[in-house]
């Protein structure tokens, strides 16, 4: 089988992907921060969710890149962490793809959802096939209690306002006050983020590969995710919002659990040698004995 050029791996290579998709970040953030244009046409709640959400995004975009150089430089446990942060991106803009009005960032927009997607179809397997012994005991079943709850959490939260909207035949306050037909939220949690979240949490308990694999991956998104409803929610508390607060307290100590749960199980979790080269290069990676489990 031949081996890729070094020049061409540089430029196919998370750092390379990275970088893109964090420069088209920036810039849509920076410009949905400043430019009174990008939101004319919201109402002033979607707007200051919209803009709470930059905010996150140039955490996110940091995190990308930081994370990006450690998995180039060999470290698995920081490509766990860099899928999380695509992950988020690929919700985040989602979002601003389909239920923002239609401005000039469009098709930045969309470059960030379709990089970011097609960022992690190229190079989860690569991360999966890392040398990582995951941990197990205390650490292991706190990580998953801490996805699974949050997935509980958040669920519970969407349908104590959905399921009284649909028997009343009336639209909850949130979906009146954000301008929206449908909040998009509601649709990409209960149908995907929060279902995974307690799968994930699930085959964990249950030392499946998949579980421990996607763990570290998903409190990263929790965390990025939360800080962004955090940012937006302040923001919304100082136009005069107080029903915010309660909500930016209740999410706070998610991302506190989600951070702690994460940095605990990714600590221990460890990192083999096998000299099958970097574990930034997808075109080293080989797959290895104690992987070979499918859920």
């Amino acid at each position: 089988m031949a081996v890729r050029p070094a020049a061409t791996r540089a430029w196919t290579g998370p750092l390379a992907w990275s970088g893109l998709i964090a420069l088209l970040v920036v810039a849509c953030s920076i410009a949905g921060l400043v430019d009174p244009r990008v939101y004319a046409q919201e109402t002033q709640n979607w707007t200051l969710q919209a803009q709470g959400q930059d905010i996150g995004n140039l955490l996110a975009g940091l995190v990308l890149v930081v994370t990006a150089i450690r998995y180039r430089r060999g470290s698995t446990r920081a490509g766990l962490l860099w899928l999380g942060t695509l992950l988020y991106l690929i919700y985040a803009f989602t979002i601003y793809a389909m239920a923002i009005h239609l401005n000039y960032l469009f098709l930045l927009y969309v470059a960030v959802l379709g990089l970011s997607s097609w960022a992690v179809v190229t190079h989860v397997g690569p991360v999966r096939r890392g040398a990582l012994s995951y941990p197990t005991g205390r650490v292991r079943t706190v990580a998953a209690w801490t996805l699974i709850v949050t997935g509980v959490l958040f669920a519970a939260l969407w349908l104590s306002e959905l399921v009284p909207a649909l028997v009343t035949g009336q639209p909850p306050a949130s979906l009146t006050e954000a301008g929206l037909w449908v909040n998009p939220i509601h649709v990409i949690d209960l149908a995907l983020v929060l279902p995974a979240f307690i799968a994930t949490g699930v085959a964990a308990l249950r030392q499946h590969q998949a579980g421990l694999f996607w763990l570290g991956p998903w409190l990263a998104f929790s965390v990025l995710m939360g800080s962004s409803i955090i940012a937006a929610m302040l923001l919304m508390t100082g136009a005069g919002e107080s029903d915010a607060v309660p909500v930016a307290v209740m999410v706070s100590i998610v991302v506190l659990a989600s951070l702690a749960a994460c940095w605990a199980y990714l600590q221990r979790t460890t990192e083999t040698r096998d000299g099958s080269g970097a574990a930034g290069d997808p075109s080293s990676s080989l797959p290895l004995v104690h992987h070979s489990q499918r859920c």
